[in-house]
């Protein structure tokens, strides 16, 4: 059983990352934005960064999903932006089972992508906030580092390969 965190910068491609590795191998998905409360998506649908308050009861949701699958005994790929250190220890925690994923890239590649999406309640005005915040996972905290420039299916194939060896 292994649940993995794919976590990064708004428009960094989580989501369609983490689809191909759960589709790949057959494991549960869940979007971490779709557990944001209604508050926290207007916030940040007017352009305004999240706090800590408003980011701790998201947080601890996706935390209930990923024990849910802990203790269902079922693998799982799980997006979210987890900025910072303290967000990724509600997250990941004492749980040995569960990995990070960091899907890393420059501002700029970014804003091109973010600027080419349609239907995001994220705007890209926002995207230095999430730079501003982001702690960049140390070696403490086992991340899977991936590169963000090649294609979505090279990711995600890159992902499961250094997982598999145990990286």
């Amino acid at each position: 059983m292994t649940v993995l965190v794919v976590m990064g910068v708004s428009g960094c491609g989580k989501t369609t990352v983490a689809r191909l590795i759960a589709d790949a191998r057959g494991w549960r998905f869940q979007e971490g934005d779709a557990l944001h409360p209604a508050e926290n998506v207007a916030k940040m649908s007017a352009g305004t960064p999240l706090t800590d308050a408003d980011r701790w009861p998201w947080l601890h949701a996706i935390a209930g999903v990923i024990d849910a699958w802990r203790a269902a005994g079922v693998s799982g790929v799980v997006t979210c932006s987890a900025l910072k250190r303290a967000y990724r220890d509600v997250l990941i925690g004492a749980r040995a089972d569960v990995r990070l994923v960091y899907l890393k890239g420059d501002k700029a590649l970014i804003a091109g992508r973010m600027a080419a999406r349609r239907g995001h309640f994220m705007p890209p005005a926002l995207l230095d906030s999430q730079f501003a915040t982001l702690e960049e996972p140390g070696g403490a905290e086992r991340p899977v580092v991936v590169d963000i420039t090649p294609p979505p299916q090279a990711i995600a194939d890159a992902v499961l390969r250094k997982v598999d060896a145990g990286v």
